[in-house]
């Protein structure tokens, strides 16, 4: 259900294995596209407000690669990074902001805290991602997090989320896909969806990863959440106090009939067995 693409490089002199391979940089290089999501919330900013962003607030932020994605981008960028696991955010520290210039250093923070708790200032952006926010299980809970990101903006700020869904969604299933590390070594990144209660819609979800040498690293990462409807999460925004909920959803390539990675404003979705879209929401 993780789908997002990986830039393919040549293949790699060497190969990947469970005892070698590090689970953090894996998950960034099959999991995340940081380039794409912060050029789909500067285009989406900018399409929104007259003035630009400044401070952008990464909730649920791990090894913080979007956080610093962002901070690259211009000169006065800046953001604040926030998240509940210290050890995470130290391998962020080691990995990603050390590829960081000294300006570049000095406009990121990185919280080791709650998101419903933390008070780092106004941001213009509150980013929320990889469903982060479905690990709240109850409406009070999803929405005293809703309240506490608005509370969190500037008067005309902006906070924006994924969600994903579809008829494959509440599924018992696994799903592998190929990958490559930025050296070109090959792995296998396999999204399991192990269980799910209708009753609750609650779930439990695991990303493996298996190499070359057929070694696998299980349950790299594992996810107990609640598999939020659209209709829920556009609802409970605006029990939260936003102005305004919007959906945006991926066009489809013609020639391929696969999404084109174009997010546009949408009230009509598509019934496919899975899918990812990105819900807006301003203050």
């Amino acid at each position: 259900m993780f789908r997002k693409s990986i830039r393919r490089s040549e293949a790699g002199s060497g190969s990947l294995s469970a005892v070698s391979a590090d689970r953090h940089l894996l998950y960034q290089q099959s999991v995340q596209d940081v380039e794409a999501e912060i050029d789909f919330v500067e285009q989406t900013w900018s399409e929104l407000r007259r003035r630009p962003a400044e401070h952008l607030r990464e909730d649920f932020c791990g090894t913080a690669n979007t956080a610093c994605e962002w901070v690259k981008r211009d000169v006065n960028h800046y953001a604040t990074g926030i998240d509940l696991e210290q050890s995470v955010l130290d391998w962020g520290k080691q990995h990603n902001l050390s590829e960081l210039d000294a300006g570049q250093l000095r406009r990121i923070e990185l919280l080791n805290g709650d998101v419903l708790k933390a008070r780092p200032g106004l941001a213009d952006i509150i980013l929320a991602m990889n469903f982060s926010y479905y690990l709240f299980l109850t409406r009070d809970e999803l929405r005293a997090y809703f309240a506490s990101a608005l509370q969190g903006l500037v008067a005309d700020g902006i906070l924006f989320l994924d969600a994903y869904g579809g008829y494959e969604a509440p599924m018992e299933l696994t799903e592998p896909r190929e990958c490559q590390d930025e050296e070109g070594n090959e792995f296998t990144y396999i999204w399991e969806q192990a269980a799910f209660n209708p009753i609750d819609s609650c779930m439990t979800c695991h990303i493996h990863f298996e190499f070359p040498d057929r070694s696998r690293m299980e349950k790299a990462f594992s996810y107990q959440w609640r598999l939020w409807t659209l209709p829920e999460i556009r609802e409970i925004l605006y029990e939260a106090g936003f102005s305004s909920v919007e959906i945006y959803w991926e066009g489809t390539d013609e020639e391929n009939n696969e999404g084109n990675g174009i997010y546009t404003p949408s009230e009509t979705g598509d019934a496919d067995p899975g899918w990812v879209c990105y819900v807006v929401a301003q203050a």
